[in-house]
């Protein structure tokens, strides 16, 4: 069966809303420009088991995943818990060929949360998905890389690859306390081993 992943259009600082928010913030942290949108590839439908948890031994981190989507506007909304990250359960799930995106926060206003420690990986670091049949599948960072929340490169983290690739997004640069956001994205990007 086939089908297209036709899911998004992602706001070009959609993961801001991964800055810290209490809980009398809402909605989306960042202004600005409009929608741009994810490059739409077809896809073989597969039966590739669900994400369950996510684990970087380099940097300690170790979080059960909860399923994330975006909100109206296309923009992603991180998981609720601040210690624990998020699968963008819309985009193809890991060991399926093509990017598949876990998110969490940086930090919240009580201090340091799941993917604080991120922007610490270096090529080479693994990156293991356990999966709901109990499988265990295994990344190997590529690169790490910043990106403007004002200029997000939403094409080369959402867009189609040949293989099968996963991303981790969160919050980093400066805080902007008008904003109540950060000003950039840390991505990490990392393919099947």
């Amino acid at each position: 069966m086939r089908w297209v992943l036709a899911l998004v259009a992602v706001v070009a600082g959609s993961v801001a809303l991964l800055a810290p928010r209490g809980p009398q913030d809402v909605g989306p942290t960042v202004a600005g420009s409009p929608p741009a949108p994810v490059v739409v590839a077809e896809q073989v439908a597969s039966d590739v088991p669900v994400p369950v948890s996510v684990s970087v031994p380099a940097i300690g981190l170790t979080s059960s995943l909860v399923t994330i989507g975006v909100d109206r506007t296309g923009a992603l909304v991180p998981p609720a818990d601040y210690a624990q990250a998020g699968w963008f359960a819309d985009g193809p799930a890991p060991g399926a060929v093509g990017p598949a995106v876990l998110a969490g926060h940086v930090d919240s206003r009580s201090g340091p949360a799941v993917f604080f420690r991120l922007e610490e990986l270096q090529p080479g670091a693994r990156v293991e998905v356990g999966r709901s049949d109990g499988s265990t599948l295994a990344f190997e960072v590529t690169r790490v890389a910043e990106y403007p929340k004002s200029d997000f490169a939403t094409a080369e983290v959402y867009g189609p690859t040949v293989d099968a690739q996963l991303r981790l997004i969160t919050c980093g640069g400066e805080f902007d306390r008008s904003r109540r956001s950060y000003t950039d994205n840390i991505v990490v990007y990392a393919t099947a081993v």
